[in-house]
């Protein structure tokens, strides 16, 4: 069994650091030591840890963006824990774990994951030209979708390996059975009926996901006579322009934001449709997954990896980012619930094929091994040719 540390940057609310926690968790189960390190004092999703005895957490708590202090803590603390394997997901945490690995002179292999497609800020570009570094320091990079190493290799992100490993969710966590009773409720808490059109979104509400364009297309619908209605699942900085949006519009008869919800499922449950209108940020997307688990068409913009698990008119549609005509369209399109209903039936086929928790965890391990060996081979070819040099050097020295 194998000795891992995984960093990530904190323990904040994303998709990033979801996916760290799941893939330690799991490989815990196994029989893996795994240690959890994040370098900023976000705690949000410490109580998802679940480490067996002989893991840890450790904070790092850095005060700033390079925090050498911190830096030399993590060293440290590596020394302690003495692992075969480093895994850091995206740049930031790939750069504190570099540091450390190089401080605390521990020869062992280095993974990162990577979890963006395109960068939306000038501060986000100009930190990329520090993170390929980093990235090509590893031995090991991880996409989470073809798409995604097309788009960083086109622009000459590299590494010495590089692998496609796809996001899976727990597929029986997130199924549509035992949830009937709980979506009627939902739906009559917030004013739905058993037959209205219920379009649903569960996303943080920040700009780059792009609520407001599902709101205007919701008030097109209307337009051609479907009277949709519109469930927002989460909160976030730009929930006052969405209902002043909705307000504009129609008033907001027709839209509920819920507020953050730690248990999701009985409102994707009570949607008819899922829908993801992310501008550009979208890798793979997590939501899509967990709501096509649970029988839900989902409506993707086509960023990222939308294509890779979403095949147009058989379990869900595609849209160009931005295009609110064709958002609408499809969204017609699925208010007659038969159809809705059968392409949901193919969702979840999908995810229970292709993209399951157990399917992504059995590729990590199998690449986490297979790094080791590696590094383990080539150590003993290191060893071997240094006694050999040694050997000859000493012959050497006794002819003379």
């Amino acid at each position: 069994m194998l000795r891992i540390v995984f960093v990530t940057g904190s323990l904040a609310h994303g998709g990033a650091e979801r996916h760290s926690i799941t893939l330690m968790n799991r490989l815990a189960e196994r029989g893996h030591e795994c240690h959890a390190v994040y370098v900023k004092n976000d705690p949000s999703q410490l109580g998802r840890i679940e480490l067996r005895s002989n893991g840890s957490v450790r904070c790092l708590d850095a005060a700033r963006f390079f925090d050498w202090h911190a830096m030399a803590e993590f060293a440290a603390h590596l020394d302690c824990i003495q692992p075969e394997l480093i895994v850091a997901a995206n740049g930031y945490a790939l750069m504190y774990a570099s540091v450390a690995r190089r401080l605390s002179r521990l020869r062992v292999p280095l993974l990162a994951t990577f979890h963006s497609t395109r960068l939306l800020g000038l501060k986000e570009r100009v930190k990329m030209l520090v993170d390929r570094f980093f990235f090509l320091s590893a031995d090991c990079l991880i996409f989470v979708c073809e798409n995604q190493r097309r788009y960083w290799q086109r622009r000459g992100l590299i590494a010495r390996r590089t692998e496609v490993i796809h996001n899976g969710i727990d597929a029986d966590h997130f199924s549509a059975g035992g949830f009937r009773d709980e979506s009627a409720l939902v739906r009559h808490a917030h004013g739905f009926t058993e037959t209205d059109y219920v379009i649903g979104i569960s996303a943080v509400l920040r700009e780059e996901k792009n609520h407001v364009q599902l709101v205007d297309a919701v008030a097109a619908l209307h337009d051609t006579g479907i009277m949709a209605r519109l469930l927002v699942i989460g909160d976030g900085p730009m929930r006052q322009a969405v209902e002043a949006r909705a307000q504009q519009l129609r008033g907001d008869t027709d839209i509920r934001i819920t507020g953050f919800r730690q248990e999701v499922r009985p409102f994707i449950a009570a949607c008819d449709v899922m829908v993801i209108c992310s501008i550009a940020v979208e890798t793979f997307s997590l939501a899509a997954l967990e709501a096509m688990a649970m029988g839900k068409p989902v409506v993707h913009s086509d960023v990222g990896g939308a294509a890779e698990m979403i095949t147009p008119g058989i379990n869900g549609f595609l849209f160009r980012a931005g295009d609110t005509k064709a958002l609408v369209q499809h969204l017609a399109t699925l208010a007659d619930r038969k159809r809705a209903v059968a392409m949901g039936h193919n969702a979840r086929r999908v995810v229970e094929q292709r993209f399951t928790e157990a399917v992504m965890v059995d590729r990590y391990e199998k690449a986490l091994l297979s790094l080791c060996q590696a590094h383990s081979k080539s150590s003993n070819e290191n060893r071997h040719a240094q006694h050999r040099l040694v050997g000859q050097q000493e012959q050497s020295s006794v002819k003379e």
